[in-house]
């Protein structure tokens, strides 16, 4: 199997259910077909549409394995079939859908495709964005309903082909009104719900901004492969350069809204570490800030190790293919910007080519930096100006002193020579100030030592006075290039320190998978790729560290100094971490069902010492005072004693049928005998015991496919939990709808309900929310229904009662539906 071509996936991605997107995957199968491909039909779903069902004429439909589950027969798609017939292409719907459990089937039926792929198989298949896994949340909060069935981003990511489905919310509407999606009776439910046109839209945003990312990572990938470095204009990004200054938040506000000009828009906040430049006079409590405001404007925010700000900024931009690039107004002042020459902005625009460049002004813009500026090292400026004013400036100040030379006498012409030795040695160094001082010592002797006008070279005075110069600019410019090493190594030191306390606050926060820290690593330094491997590669261009035992971080790129090494190998350090927290968390994750299973049977021992006990100790004591014979009891009392045994043994039996109920669905051994069953058939039964219940009109609802009894057992459990919180005088209602194939039965509480946070424990065992006593069960009640209802292909979810209270929706599949491997689909009103 190692020489087969993996196959090729193509997903067809629909906007929203309803949209067509079966029929498309059928169409192309068809074409691909008649142009003589070997295509099978693996699994589709019609749901009885007949402009879908036409669409399989001609093709080849595999039939379907019949699997078996908890007393039902259902289908699945038969993989082994078709590995066996291996066709050219396979044609797979649904697949976020969950297998029928048992017989070595894989739990999902993406897993199924990719062993279809994995055996050189090419699989055309169909999903609905809403069953995308990290759009499972915002589904639900958008729509209200719960999404079961859910396949990773990953999957559909790593497809070779994906294309959307898409339909304005006016059109899928009027097709729904027209019977093309639902029955006629379930339409108006389904436009009332599921399908109100807001949820259409947004769920159609959402689709087409889902597939925009991942037509923008192919696009990113085809421009790395072919060493484009320009910029594309396909989608508004903008790059803000932040310093640390005051002026950042109203540049970030600045560049968010731009990129909100355009839907989709991308804010990525830059900082540049390094030892001058944006970093000068950097604040690290204001970059916090900073990055923080970032994050709640929906951005991401970089910090980036770079030698010189301007170059690393716009290699920044240019590498995320930014289209605008956002920074402040220069905060120097005129003179020195007079002296100093371009800075940062301006050398920017000379570099940006393609990107736009805004200069944002703000209230510091002019007024200087808020610290003093650190220079860590002489740039080509002062490299230049250095001689030029060490031959210049001392030019200069012989002719002023000329003009003077009756009302200076020569201490203090040597003193003003020597300072402007010193001042050529602070701008230019070493070899500056040694010019300088030669020049001076010889203007000095020629202009104002006795005899002027006449070099005096061969007298111990001038010779003691050109060394004492020499000296002089040799010893300032000392401290100078000493002070200026010592500025650069703290500065660096800082700026190392910034970035990994960038680096540390992610993970602190939980922010950061391995992935993640890898694509940061990769932007930090600037480099075409980094990865995570066993071994490092032996080839040119390749850095490695090590990041752990048995891992390695590798990047490719551009050679790294010395101190940015030092840098990388606390990032690998940092991915080792990761990568050794995983490992930790997959060993906890094996250990957590031990440690459930522990909990529960510390739970159920107390449970029982108590709810097991008390029928045992009332109906003990009612038999053994029958059978004295000390005492002689009246009739009334034998009743009486009768009645109390009779109550205690039934309710221990109840007791024991529920623990042995969760024991067998847990091991999946309960058996089901799904039939045809109306509520009224089902609800006297299951109420006969509890007073002050109110019944909606069920009597027009379709029956449904369950098992009665268990049905029975539900309802009997949920409505006794509703009367336990019910206010006396306040009555339990019990109504039923029909919703997209489904018959959603409420149960109605005015209690005082229950927070969104201790919804998750509900339906475990041995919960008993809101009960103050130990004398209400086992708290076996609600984790019972739920088990039951989803072995009959059901589900069950709490919601809030208006006005307060908590409800039970139960939804159960009609008894009209073929199969109920769609039940999840069904459930939340969806179409496929």
């Amino acid at each position: 199997m190692n020489d087969v071509r993996p196959g090729r996936l193509k997903v067809y991605l629909g906007a929203a259910p309803g949209v067509g997107k079966t029929y498309r995957m059928l169409d192309e199968g068809r074409r691909r077909a008649a142009r003589g491909a070997d295509v099978v039909v693996g699994f589709v779903e019609c749901h009885g549409r007949p402009h879908t069902e036409r669409m399989l004429d001609g093709l080849d439909v595999l039939a379907r394995a019949r699997c078996e589950y908890r007393g039902g027969v259902f289908p699945e798609m038969d993989v082994d079939a078709v590995l066996e017939r291996r066709p050219a292409v396979a044609l797979v719907d649904e697949l976020a859908h969950t297998n029928v459990p048992g017989g070595g089937r894989n739990p999902k039926r993406w897993q199924d495709v990719e062993r279809l792929l994995a055996a050189g198989i090419d699989v055309i298949t169909a999903v609905n964005v809403q069953h995308l896994e990290s759009l499972k949340d915002v589904v639900e909060k958008i729509t209200g309903v719960p999404q079961h069935e859910t396949v990773p981003d990953e999957i559909v990511r790593r497809a070779h082909q994906i294309e959307l489905v898409d339909m304005p919310p006016e059109g899928l509407r009027r097709r729904m009104a027209h019977g093309n999606i639902y029955a006629p009776e379930k339409i108006d439910a389904a436009l009332a719900n599921y399908f109100r046109q807001g949820n259409l839209t947004a769920l159609r945003q959402l689709a087409l901004l889902w597939v925009a990312d991942r037509v923008d990572e192919a696009l990113q990938l085809y421009r790395a492969e072919h060493a484009i470095g320009g910029v594309w204009e396909t989608r508004e990004r903008v790059v803000v350069a932040l310093t640390g200054g005051p002026e950042g938040d109203t540049l970030i506000r600045r560049a968010a809204r731009i990129a909100d000009r355009s839907a989709g828009g991308d804010l990525l906040a830059a900082h540049v570490a390094r030892s001058d430049g944006l970093a000068a006079g950097v604040s690290h409590a204001s970059l916090a800030r900073q990055r923080r405001l970032v994050e709640d404007l929906g951005g991401s925010y970089h910090s980036v190790v770079g030698d010189d700000v301007a170059t690393t900024l716009v290699e920044f931009a240019r590498a995320e293919n930014a289209t605008q690039l956002v920074l402040g107004s220069s905060r120097r002042g005129r003179l020195e910007r007079f002296l100093t020459g371009l800075g940062t902005g301006e050398t920017v625009v000379a570099l940006s080519g393609d990107i736009d460049v805004h200069r944002v002004t703000h209230e510091r813009a002019g007024r200087g930096t808020l610290l003093p500026s650190r220079r860590r090292t002489l740039s080509t400026s002062r490299l230049i100006a250095g001689p030029v004013a060490g031959l210049v400036l001392p030019v200069l100040l012989t002719i002023c002193l000329a003009q003077v030379r009756d009302t200076v006498n020569l201490t203090s012409d040597a003193l003003l020579f020597l300072l402007a030795v010193v001042g050529v040695a602070c701008i230019g160094g070493v070899v500056s100030a040694v010019i300088a001082s030669i020049t001076a010592s010889l203007l000095l002797n020629y202009w104002f030592i006795p005899p002027v006008g006449h070099f005096t070279l061969d007298e111990p005075n001038a010779l003691v006075a050109m060394g004492v110069f020499a000296v002089v600019a040799a010893v300032v410019a000392a401290v100078v290039d000493r002070s200026l090493r010592l500025s650069r190594r703290s500065a660096r030191a800082t700026a190392e320190a910034e970035t990994m306390s960038s680096l540390a606050g992610n993970i602190v926060r939980g922010g950061q998978t391995i992935p993640a820290l890898l694509e940061r690593t990769r932007e930090t330094f600037g480099m075409s790729s980094v990865e995570l491997v066993d071994q490092p590669p032996d080839a040119d261009g390749v850095t490695a560290v090590p990041a752990g035992p048995g891992a390695w971080l590798v990047l490719r790129g551009r050679t790294l100094s010395s101190s940015e090494r030092r840098v990388l190998a606390a990032f690998a350090a940092h991915v080792g971490s990761a990568v050794e927290r995983a490992r930790l968390a997959e060993a906890a994750a094996e250990i957590e069902p031990v440690k459930a299973a522990d909990r529960m049977r510390t739970a159920l021992l107390r449970a029982v010492g108590h709810d097991l006990r008390t029928p045992l100790a009332a109906g003990w004591a009612a038999v053994a005072s029958l059978r004295s014979r000390d005492v002689e009891f009246s009739a009334e009392d034998r009743d009486e004693l009768l009645a109390t045994a009779d109550e205690s043994m039934a309710k221990l039996n109840r007791l024991v049928e529920n623990l042995l109920d969760l024991s067998r669905l847990e091991a999946g051994v309960l058996k089901l005998n799904l039939r045809a069953t109306a509520l009224e058939e089902v609800l006297p039964a299951a109420l006969g015991d509890i007073p002050d219940v109110e019944v909606g009109d069920v009597e027009q609802i379709p029956s449904i496919l369950t098992d009665p009894p268990l049905l029975e057992r539900v309802i009997a459990n949920l409505v006794a939990n509703a009367a336990r919180h019910t206010p006396a005088g306040t009555r339990v209602l019990v109504t039923a709808s029909v919703l997209a194939g489904r018959v959603e039965l409420r149960v109605v509480d005015r209690g005082p309900g229950l927070p969104q946070t201790g919804r998750e424990r509900l339906f475990e065992p041995f919960q008993r929310f809101g009960d103050n006593d130990n004398t209400t069960g086992l708290g076996l009640g609600l984790a019972l229904a739920r088990g039951l209802t989803e072995a009959m292909n059901g589900t069950i979810a709490p919601e809030d009662t208006p006005g307060g209270g908590l409800t039970m929706v139960v939804s159960l599949p009609l008894a009209e539906t073929k199969a109920p491997t769609h039940h999840s689909a069904q459930a939340t009103g969806e179409a496929t």
